[in-house]
């Protein structure tokens, strides 16, 4: 890869070593998940890679998204009941989720990973951080209840 490599030139060169076709609507997933700036579903991800691309399905994008974990280059979380979200991967990092307004920040690695070693420790519980997300009210939303 060379130093003009973008980080969608990056993902895309990880699949290819991997044998894994580039498509279009491909292209496209990777390339909303580059330029999100946020968690998303896999219906924002299927509405924003249509306005990149046009017609790319959902069913499409589950593939895409299901490709991309399985190769450890994105993973998923869920907050409560909602939505899965999705982003690539990076640092490690954990989520919380606003019951209010639904917002989903990111807490890094260092805070999750004393959470995780205490329920080790204490519960002998190991947390799966990828597919979790701690629930409670934002700073915003507490701000306006109280």
């Amino acid at each position: 890869m060379n130093a003009e490599a973008t980080p969608c030139d990056e993902v895309l060169e990880t699949l290819r070593l991997h044998a894994k076709r580039i498509t279009e609507p491909k292209r496209a997933v990777v390339q909303v998940l580059v330029d999100a700036h946020e968690h998303l579903t896999a219906e924002e991800i299927t509405q924003r890679a249509q306005v990149l691309r046009g017609d790319v399905s959902p069913s499409t994008v589950y593939r895409i998204l299901e490709e991309l974990e399985d190769l450890s280059l994105a993973v998923h979380s869920h907050a409560g009941h909602a939505a899965a979200v999705y982003h690539l991967t990076g640092q490690s990092h954990g989520h919380v989720t606003c019951e209010s307004c639904h917002v989903t920040f990111e807490v890094s690695s260092d805070s999750f990973n004393r959470l995780a070693r205490e329920l080790m420790d204490t519960l002998g519980f190991e947390l799966d951080r990828h597919h979790v997300a701690l629930s409670g009210l934002c700073a915003h939303c507490r701000a306006t209840i109280h």
